[in-house]
């Protein structure tokens, strides 16, 4: 049942560091306790319930879903409510052995579904899977390398993609994607590729910091709007944030003026967050800068089952922050001496103390496909149903948000 799994997730990114889809697990409460198919399904049709509207169909867009499968999942009736296009069953090579199973992966590809094999040596890989499969599972070997490359070289003659997993380093990364490995699946996103460039913010960054600080403080709005003239192109994009589809809004903000008389100084505050964050002139990545406004929202939304909307609107801005660093490509303590934060924001981004902590905490394990979920879940009395939903509704609201930058 849903309300004994947590959802896990790692982001797919493609060779430019694009997000093109997502990894899910699943972590149950009691490790050594049984999925049934009864359970597999229910998983199912929550995750499909929360990625699909009957008006707008599949919320994620064009992002591919990978699905960590047993046998058993192949048979859940479930697996009818995803698009197959954008579903990819994870299946280790051990299950191939089984004439059920390989029946069930044949009718499932006929559907349209993706197959990614997992365990499969990928120097001695037989052939005969290539017609069941779509994707494959590969993991470096940096003493093999040049082995490795006369494989990669050969598959990417094939129908079926590369997928890398457990890649270390950017260089490795670099050499994968020379050799034709199509994605990605891992934690390298979050550490930031060396760069010899001098670290500093630069004019807009300074001016969206200023623009922060005023609105921290109830400035006119007047004042605001000449302090954005200075820089057209900040407040093009910030109208584009405000009008994504992720505020939801029925009517379409014209100017600064407008926003703050619609929406008030609080949410003006969380979308220069964002704007921050994208306007380094140095590069940033694509998905470091998604993972940063899921993990925000996803604790804002966390926050507001427990808390005033106000104090949950602090927890995106926590969660925002808590990635500037790495993408600004300036430590934390200097982020954040170039703006004045609540002392509980703060301790959040230093720490995961205080009120806030835990609810980032929480948002961050989720991403980090961490066992410490549960227990974190369980500190601030959020059920695993709730969690599961906040951070789908978390993917769905960053990807029309992410659209917009």
């Amino acid at each position: 049942m849903i309300e004994d799994n947590f959802i896990l997730r790692e982001p797919l990114l493609d060779p430019k560091q694009r997000v093109i889809g997502f990894q899910f697990s699943w972590l149950q409460k009691d490790p050594n306790a049984e999925t049934s198919l009864e359970n597999l399904n229910h998983l199912l049709e929550f995750v499909a319930g929360h990625l699909n509207d009957d008006d707008k169909g599949f919320l994620l867009g064009d992002s591919l879903l990978f699905l960590e499968a047993a046998p058993e999942l192949l048979q859940a009736e479930g697996l009818s409510l995803f698009p197959p296009k954008n579903t990819v069953l994870i299946l280790h090579k051990k299950y191939f052995a089984n004439e059920a199973t390989l029946e069930a992966v044949k009718k499932l590809r006929t559907l349209g579904f993706g197959i990614c094999l997992r365990g499969a040596e990928i120097t001695t890989l037989e052939r005969s899977f290539f017609a069941y499969v779509s994707h494959i599972e590969v993991k470096l070997n940096a003493s093999n390398f040049a082995s490795q490359a006369k494989v990669y070289a050969s598959l990417k003659q094939s129908a079926v993609k590369m997928v890398a997993r457990n890649v270390a380093t950017w260089q490795d990364f670099d050499a994968c994607s020379a050799l034709g490995l199509d994605s990605f699946v891992g934690k390298l996103h979050l550490t930031p590729r060396p760069s010899s460039a001098p670290k500093a913010l630069n004019s807009s960054q300074t001016t969206i910091l200023q623009l922060m600080e005023m609105v921290r403080k109830n400035a006119d709005v007047q004042q605001l709007e000449l302090v954005v003239k200075r820089d057209p192109t900040l407040a093009y994009k910030l109208l584009r944030y405000i009008n994504s589809a992720g505020f939801g809004l029925r009517t379409e903000v014209q100017s600064l003026k407008h926003a703050v008389q619609m929406l008030g100084y609080s949410p003006l505050y969380r979308w220069l967050t964002v704007l921050l964050a994208t306007a380094s002139s140095s590069g940033y990545s694509p998905v470091l800068l998604e993972t940063a406004i899921v993990r925000g929202r996803f604790a804002e939304v966390l926050g507001q089952m427990k808390m005033s909307k106000a104090e949950a609107e602090n927890l995106f801005v926590a969660g925002m922050f808590s990635l500037l660093d790495r993408l600004l490509g300036l430590p934390m303590q200097e982020v954040l001496s170039s703006i004045q934060l609540p002392d509980v924001v703060t301790d959040a981004l230093i720490s995961r103390g205080g009120i806030y902590g835990p609810y980032l905490a929480l948002a961050e394990a989720s991403e980090l496909n961490s066992t410490l979920v549960g227990s974190l879940a369980e500190s601030v009395k959020i059920s695993a149903e709730d969690v599961n939903a906040a951070h789908l509704a978390s993917l769905v609201w960053a990807k029309n948000v992410a659209s917009a930058a």
